[in-house]
């Protein structure tokens, strides 16, 4: 049995390691389905107050306590931030969740949906419909199962008018390494429209390890021409345990020019209520804590040749 999964007299956990100071265990009442695909290894399992929850590779990714936590701040405000937002581009996003909130905008007209794991979807399809509403049947979407640099890359110009990446985080040997470098988002900027809007998950937004938050903004910042808005902001979720950033880069809409009634006006004209990011709420999340303004500053410039290792 894996050293990250074991059975104690007082039941069943699987241990993650954040950093080397931190690891949690978590306490597992059942395993509802386990397996390996080509990329990854997961688990579905039932945890006391997460209820159902998914880890790939024994770590924690969203569980039900609050998934909407994570994937509302992961879409919601980038596409209240645009103001007719039709054409978006999900890059990862497995759950199917993304896509979900993304299609909740009435203004979407298509989606694609861009995601390695060909296997881990198929699971997610018949496990997580909690996550995904069945929205891979949505007409308006696409899955395509490819690596989602290369479809970035391929795209034409002015292609989407919101990107969202959710993709895992920078480790070496895994999928998704060069989705965090300057080259990267250089591309991302090329494939948006005018007024295009784009947005990652940018890992760990607390003061245990901020590093990989801070230089993927500092790698934005350096891009003012292409994106001359850069906007980080966090959720609070729970499920990690932390605060979890992500970075909204934008060629023209700024998050903070919206104040609460015209971030409801918004979402009401398009048919959809959130529950984390309300009106009243949703600017908040655009404070940054002191701890991480400093670090962004103390932060590097992300390229292909240098890109972000997460060595925690």
């Amino acid at each position: 049995m894996s050293d990250r999964l074991f059975s104690q007299s007082t039941g069943m956990f699987i241990a993650e390691t954040h950093t080397d100071a931190v690891t949690w265990l978590f306490s597992v009442d059942k395993f509802l389905v386990e397996g390996r695909t080509k990329y990854q290894q997961y688990q579905i399992v039932e945890m006391p107050t997460f209820g159902k929850t998914l880890f790939l590779d024994y770590k924690i990714q969203s569980s039900l306590l609050d998934e909407y936590v994570y994937h509302e701040s992961m879409v919601q405000p980038a596409m209240v931030t645009h103001p007719n937002p039709r054409r978006v581009l999900v890059c990862g996003g497995g759950e199917g969740a993304t896509l979900w909130q993304a299609l909740r905008h009435g203004t979407v007209q298509e989606a694609h949906m861009v995601d390695l794991d060909e296997e881990l979807i198929q699971m997610v399809k018949v496990h997580m419909k909690e996550w995904h509403h069945d929205c891979f049947d949505d007409p308006r979407a696409t899955l395509v199962h490819q690596d989602a640099r290369k479809w970035v890359e391929d795209a034409a110009p002015g292609t989407y008018d919101v990107v969202l990446s959710d993709l895992p985080g920078p480790i070496e040997g895994g999928p998704a390494l060069y989705l965090y470098t300057k080259e990267y988002f250089e591309h991302v900027g090329r494939c948006l429209s005018d007024d295009g809007v784009f947005v990652l998950q940018a890992g760990a937004c607390n003061e245990t390890y901020p590093y990989c938050f801070a230089c993927i903004h500092k790698t934005l910042d350096t891009l003012r021409e292409t994106f001359p808005v850069v906007r980080g902001y966090y959720g609070l979720v729970t499920t990690f345990q932390m605060p979890w950033g992500f970075i909204l880069a934008s060629k023209g809409p700024d998050p903070l020019s919206l104040d609460p009634q015209e971030i409801a006006s918004r979402l009401t004209a398009r048919g959809l209520e959130n529950r984390y990011c309300t009106p009243r709420f949703m600017p908040s999340m655009f404070t940054l804590p002191e701890y991480m303004l400093r670090e962004i500053e103390k932060g590097r410039v992300l390229t292909d040749e240098e890109p972000f290792l997460w060595t925690a």
